[in-house]
């Protein structure tokens, strides 16, 4: 047996069995306009990463930034609020630096 007829068996069986049917977007098209707007050398690297839950240094950094401002908010003793302003501010700094670095290809 082929390896393709056997993928589409069993692909057709856990159709019969139901297991497809709650998968998010089911009957809905396939946006791929993020797909086609990323350059087409990055493609397949930016799927990879997507798929596997990882974030590009730019959005790590984004989420970090947003942890640190809402424990600096929460934040009621003046020391550890001098310190989470600084790793805040150089957070910042790194996602401005990585930005102008992809402004530059």
């Amino acid at each position: 047996m082929s390896l393709e007829k056997l993928i589409d068996e069993k692909i057709q069986e856990a159709m019969a069995r139901g297991e497809f049917d709650d998968l998010p977007g089911k009957g809905k098209p396939i946006d791929l306009s993020d797909y086609f707007a990323t350059p087409e050398d990055r493609r397949t690297t930016y799927s990879v990463l997507k798929n596997a839950s990882v974030l590009p240094e730019e959005g790590e950094l984004l989420k970090e930034i947003e942890t640190l401002k809402r424990r600096l908010a929460d934040c009621r003793d003046q020391k550890l609020a001098a310190g989470l302003r600084k790793t805040l501010n150089e957070s910042v700094l790194k996602l401005n630096l990585a930005l102008e670095r992809h402004k530059k290809r």
